[in-house]
């Protein structure tokens, strides 16, 4: 494995920028790729750092098209060609099925931007029929909010922080998380006291109804 990470590694660095969006492209839409793009952008960051924010652009145009051949895998294969060619990963399909039943999007954004593997969502997403243009916003927000936040670091900070990237990469994805679990629970915890509001405010309109019939009627 580590002679194919190495082998695929040199390869696409070898190609310079296509490289880069087609190792993106592949790693989005390929469960179980061995080399996720951003040991690539971080090698070209560090190389050159004025150009840090246009391999971040190029590597989220890469990784978002790659999602949308995940997704129409999915849409078209269903679940009969996920079990048969990723037969190995159904039990982490199904961990994701749970995470959608939960959260909806913000499963495919936490994807898209934490270290969970974004590959496996984009599949799951056609499978069961997220929007698809919802998904590809969603997905523009992760990858980009990802790969941009490591190329800034890096132009900002240089080989310095390098060590620490995953730290930063961990801890912002752990204050994403908390505020949009905040946001989710509080946002559902509105919707049930409208919905429990609903009944009383029929039945008040209905006694005032009822206090207006009888008056017509007593004046008449």
């Amino acid at each position: 494995m580590e002679n194919l990470f190495n082998t695929l590694s040199v390869w696409f660095q070898s190609l310079g920028i296509p490289g880069l969006a087609i190792n993106a492209g592949i790693e989005s839409c390929l469960p179980g790729f061995p080399l996720p793009p951003d040991f690539l952008l971080i090698a070209m960051d560090l190389a050159t750092p004025r150009n840090a924010l246009l391999f971040a652009l190029v590597c989220t145009i890469g990784s978002v098209l790659g999602g949308a051949i995940g997704y129409t895998i999915g849409k078209f294969g269903g679940r009969p060609l996920f079990n048969r060619f990723f037969s190995k990963k159904a039990d982490k399909f199904q961990a994701v099925e749970k995470l959608y039943e939960k959260y909806g999007s913000l499963a495919v954004f936490f994807s898209a931007f934490s270290p969970i593997p974004y590959n496996i969502f984009t599949i799951a997403s056609g499978i069961l029929n997220m929007n698809f243009f919802k998904f590809i916003g969603i997905s523009i927000l992760g990858r980009g909010g990802r790969f941009f936040l490591v190329s800034t670091v890096l132009m900002l900070f240089g080989e310095t922080i390098k060590q620490y990237l995953n730290y930063v990469i961990a801890g912002v994805s752990v204050l994403l998380v908390i505020f949009f679990v905040v946001v989710y629970k509080k946002r559902h915890s509105i919707i049930k006291n409208e919905d429990s509001n609903v009944p009383i405010l029929d039945k008040s309109n209905k006694i005032k109804q009822e206090n207006n019939t009888e008056s017509t009627y007593a004046n008449n």
